[in-house]
This record gives C-alpha cells, sequence and structure tokens, in this order.
C-alpha cells in the first residue's frame, strides 16, 4: 500500500518521522460540499529513509500489504463474523428475540478484543513498517 506523506523530522542516517494524512469517507473535498468543518487527522509513524529523505519533503511510503489486510480484518471482519455467529446462536438456542440480539452484541464487542491484542503486539514492535520509496 503506497501513500503521500510529510517527512517531519530525521531520526538517525536511515529512519525518519513521517506524516501520514488519514483519508475520511468524503474526502474532504469542502469546496464541493457545505462544509462539516471536520478537519483530517494525521498519523505520525517511523519510516525507513533508504533514500536519504530530508524533513519538510513529500515523499511516497509503502508499507506491506499483508500488515495492512490483517489489521483491517481484526477490526472489521472479526467482529462482524462474530455478530452474526452470536445470532446465529442465540436463534438457534432460543426464539426470544432479546436473547438473539443479546447473544450477537456479545459476539460484536467480544470481536474487539483480538483488535485490540493485535494493536498491542504491533505497538511493542514499533507499529506498521513504512518504507520511503521516492520523493513526491
Amino acid at each position: 500500500m503506497t501513500q503521500i506523506a510529510t517527512v517531519e523530522r530525521i531520526l538517525d542516517a536511515s529512519h525518519a518521522i513521517v506524516c501520514v494524512p488519514r483519508k475520511s469517507a468524503c474526502g474532504h473535498d469542502c469546496a464541493e460540499c457545505a462544509g462539516c468543518g471536520v478537519t483530517g487527522t494525521a498519523v505520525r509513524a517511523k519510516a525507513r529513509n533508504p533514500i536519504g529523505a530530508e524533513p519538510g519533503q513529500q515523499v511516497v511510503v509503502q508499507s506491506g500489504t499483508g500488515t495492512m489486510l490483517r489489521m483491517m480484518a481484526a477490526v472489521y471482519l472479526v467482529p462482524v463474523a462474530l455478530f452474526l455467529t452470536g445470532y446465529i446462536v442465540g436463534a438457534l438456542l432460543t426464539d426470544r428475540v432479546a436473547v438473539q440480539y443479546a447473544a450477537a452484541v456479545c459476539g460484536f464487542v467480544l470481536g474487539f478484543v483480538p483488535a485490540a491484542l493485535y494493536d498491542r503486539r504491533l505497538r511493542a514492535a514499533g507499529g506498521p513498517s513504512f518504507t520511503i520509496v521516492r520523493r513526491f
């Protein structure tokens, strides 16, 4: 996965801190809509800097697709799958709708446990790995 980032500072000869703007569903094209007042947030991350980029430069950063897919699965897929599993198990055990909904909600909430554990493991390893591949 490639994204455009700005180099904020140099850590050492081979690493830099980059600022990657986080995109939203609206794309923040505020001139085209009424303007919701929401500004885009940014993610700061450590990146390998094999090309010697300097602070203030815009660069193209690349991250491992496998890591991103695992993060997306942990955050989106697992809670939805456990929500559906909870609902189906509740439906098989009883005809009471309240119990079915409660089982579904419990499955959904339980689905965030793997995401939290994966996040802790990823933070302990230094966060997602980015590599600066070229200047923009």
